[in-house]
């Protein structure tokens, strides 16, 4: 069965990763690279702008109709929309609903012509789960995470928030404060646990270093387990110690002469 997310809404992609972990759990863990579910539930939960809980009622709401250790919510009959969902994805394989989610939650991915190719060449994914996981952490979830508790941060309360995310200007968020022509940049950084390692690009280091107090960097720490932040200002100037890695990036190109005809 070929799988499609084009028609799916915002609450049918939250049952369908619901579904992914009810039907092939630890299995559905590897594959999308979680170490555990609360993590899963963090990361899917904020990466689709709903709460971490709702996957998980999904994925418990649907573990009756699947071989895994949990009874789920066996006493309580199926709701419609949860029905509809598994009627039509409950039969589909590990990897075409693994890459289904991976689609959707990083719609960059060519996954509806990649299956076909890799088939061909006998290729592997050309990003390993870790990867993926780890992209949605740093990018996505955490991004979204702070969407989400930004006017619960005493240093953004009640501002007026612009997201730049696609603006490739060196922050993720503009953040103006009431009464002030000035604004400040907000970059968000996702860490798997409670410390970690994060990395800037040159140009955030370098609007960072020209912004210096207007530059914030959000830290979204531990969604391995309970999510939380902390706000660090003109962070090239503050406690972290930020090492300078430069990397020679190799192309490689096919050049041919053409006679002339």
């Amino acid at each position: 069965m070929a799988a499609s997310s084009q028609q799916l809404s915002h609450r049918d992609r939250q049952i369908l990763c619901g579904l992914f972990l009810s039907k092939f759990d630890k299995k559905a863990l590897r594959y999308l690279g979680f170490d555990g579910f609360t993590e899963a539930f963090n990361v899917l939960g904020y990466s689709l702008d709903a709460r971490p809980a709702s996957i998980k009622n999904y994925r418990d709401e649907l573990d009756p109709f699947f071989p895994n250790a949990r009874k789920g919510w066996y006493k309580r009959a199926i709701r419609e929309h949860c029905q509809r969902i598994l009627d039509i994805y409950g039969g589909v394989g590990l990897a075409d609903l693994g890459e289904m989610i991976k689609g959707f939650l990083l719609p960059t991915r060519k996954t509806d012509s990649m299956p076909e190719v890799k088939r061909v060449l006998n290729l592997h994914d050309p990003e390993p789960s870790a990867s993926f996981a780890k992209r949605l952490i740093t990018g996505k979830a955490a991004e979204q995470y702070f969407r989400t508790h930004y006017e619960a941060m005493a240093e953004f309360a009640a501002a007026p928030l612009t997201d730049t995310t696609g603006w490739g200007c060196g922050f993720d968020f503009k953040v103006t404060p009431h009464g002030s022509h000035l604004f400040c940049a907000v970059e968000v950084k996702g860490l798997r646990g409670r410390s970690g390692q994060i990395q800037m690009t040159d140009l955030e280091y370098e609007v960072a270093e020209a912004l210096r107090e207007r530059y914030f960097l959000v830290l979204v720490r531990n969604f391995v387990e309970v999510p939380f932040h902390s706000v660090v200002n003109d962070p090239t100037q503050s406690g972290i110690k930020f090492a300078r890695v430069a990397r020679k990036e190799i192309r490689v190109s096919w050049t041919a002469s053409i006679d002339d005809a």
